[in-house]
Order: structure tokens, then sequence, then C-alpha cells
């Protein structure tokens, strides 16, 4: 089979021999992924990853012994494959097991190969209704819509999002179903447009004019993916308030932990979400998550594809499968 991999910053087409399923696996044929920043991040040295990445895909299951009722369906995945054995696994599941691997990420080959493997038991099958365009979402806006998962997010809350990059306009168009007056802040009135036209409002990311419009927030849902983002959300962010950091970066953040301690600021890690609720919502309409696709490469043309993610202020650039 074709697939990509990292090796110590260095991007591979290669060919591989196509992966078995193993004891409760199934073989999914994939059909579309796309190119997320946390896998520019693995390229750069980011959790000393070697392998094939990719963790966002739609594929169609080809190969699924013992699960006859999974042959030829259409289905995503989620990312985090627990041991099943610990206490984690045993009460919270499988996100946080200490001996976890993760697809594409830690552990496990990933979505950009022609084939992977993943566990009967973390399947999603995509609504007929939902594209396949449209299905690669699902795993990011299911993270998108953790923080309404986290916290009891109140209609009346003041809740704004600092980052206009993908996930950022994910976060405000998902959690605008439960926070009606979410702000979003960015730098990129194309980027702010895309969110502004599923009924969000939109201002420039400059914390001064945020500051003389606006009282501190309550929430702060930090996705600006720059380590300085932390800093701008302690400046916009009320005592005792709650800062969700979705950001992930390579480089160091710094964190003026006094402002933390004294104002009572609580500091929420978010990371992946519930993936049956984000389908829900693209089966549903809650979110159009269309204008978010920037381009769609064939795989021959991945280093391509990973060029154009990795251009600043990109958009999601998906790679096609069936396309040579």
């Amino acid at each position: 089979m074709r697939a990509v991999t990292f090796t110590d910053g260095a991007v591979r087409l290669v060919e591989r021999p196509a992966p078995v399923p193993g004891p409760g696996e199934v073989r999914i044929a994939v059909t579309l992924a796309g190119i997320c920043n946390t896998d520019i991040e693995l390229l750069r040295g980011y959790m000393g990853f070697s392998g094939i990445p990719g963790h966002e895909f739609v594929g169609v299951v080809d190969n699924a012994p013992g699960h006859p009722e999974l042959l030829g369906r259409r289905v995503t995945a989620e990312i985090n494959l627990g041991c099943g054995d610990c206490p984690t696994c045993r009460t919270t599941g499988p996100r946080h097991c200490p001996n976890r691997t993760t697809l594409g990420i830690a552990g496990k080959d990933g979505a950009f190969a022609d084939y992977l493997t993943m566990p009967a038991a973390l399947l999603h099958p995509v609504p007929d209704t939902v594209a396949d365009a449209a299905a690669v979402f699902v795993e990011p806006l299911a993270a998108a819509l953790e923080p309404g998962q986290q916290l009891h997010l109140r209609a009346g809350m003041s809740v704004l999002v600092l980052g206009d990059g993908k996930l950022g306009i994910l976060c405000a168009c998902a959690l605008r179903r439960l926070c009606p007056a979410i702000v979003l802040a960015g730098r990129h009135e194309a980027k702010l447009a895309i969110a502004a036209g599923q009924g969000v409002a939109v201002r420039r990311a400059d914390v001064a004019a945020l500051r003389r419009e606006f009282r501190p927030f309550d929430v702060v849902i930090e996705a600006t993916g720059r380590p300085e983002g932390l800093a701008d959300a302690l400046d916009l962010i009320r005592p005792e308030g709650t800062i969700v950091l979705k950001t992930t970066t390579f480089a160091t953040t710094p964190v003026n932990m006094a402002r933390v301690v004294v104002d009572e600021i609580t500091l929420l890690g978010s990371r992946c979400g519930d993936f049956t609720l984000a389908t829900a919502f693209l089966r549903d309409g809650l979110v159009d998550v269309a204008p978010l696709v920037e381009a769609t490469y064939p795989f021959d043309a991945f280093p391509e594809a990973l060029a154009a993610a990795a251009r600043k202020g990109a958009m999601k650039v998906l790679v096609d499968f069936t396309r040579t």
C-alpha cells in the first residue's frame, strides 16, 4: 500500500504491506484524510514522532473478521487506543490510559496511508447525509465541542474564543449553540467572516480593544496556536474565571503563575471530544464545515498538500486517496 512517513523531519512517500487486522480490529480503506496542525508539529519534532501520521479521516471497512456487519460501512474512528485493563480504562475510558497508543501520533500507524486498522469498538459510522469532506471533521469538531462537555456552559455566560484558525472557528460555531453571545477574536478578516456567516460575533484580536468593549470574560478558550496566546487569555479573563487551553505547540508556553494564583483562575486542558456528539452536529447541520476546506490534493501530491497546510493562515487541506 501507499503511505506517508515522517522520520527525523523528513517526509517520504513509501510502499508498505497492507496491515492485517488483529483481534477485535477491522481494516479501513482510507478515502479522505485531513492534515491537522498536530501533524505539522509532529514533523517538527513534537512527541519525537516517527511513522505514519494522520488521525482525521473517513474510509470504508474492507476487512472485518468477526464483524461482518461492518463490511462496506463508511466510518471514522476515535484516535485513543487504551489497554482496556488499567483503572483509567475501566473508569473513564481509554483517552487518558497511561499505556495508550494514539492513531497517527503515538505508537499507532495513522491515516496517511491506503489502509489502517482500528478496534471495531472505536468506529463511528458516518450518516449517509454527511459528505466525506465533512466526515473528516468529526475528530476536530469533537475537540471543539469538548469545552461544553467539560464545563457547565450556560447561555448567559460571556465566552471568548481566541484564535481564528480552524479549531477556533469550529469552537465558536459549535459552542454558539450553548452560548449564543460567544465572541471569536482573530487576525484574519476572511476567517472571521466564516464564523460571522454562522451567527458568531467576531472581533479583531486586539487585547486592549477587547478590554475596552467587553468586561472580563467568564471563559476564554485559547486556540491561537501560539505560545503567547495564554498571556493574552490571562489579560481577558475575570478573577475566578476559566481558561480552556486548546493550543499544543512544540515551543514552550510562558505562564504568569502569580496571576493565576492571585486571581484564582482555572486552567483547563482540553484535547479530544465525543465523536457521537460531533457526528450528530454534522448530521443535523448545526455546524457548516465546508467553508473551512481550502483545497484537496491527490495522495501523490502529499508533499504539496503538506506545504499548503503548513502555510501561515492556511485552512483545512484534505488528501484524497481515491485520486492519483
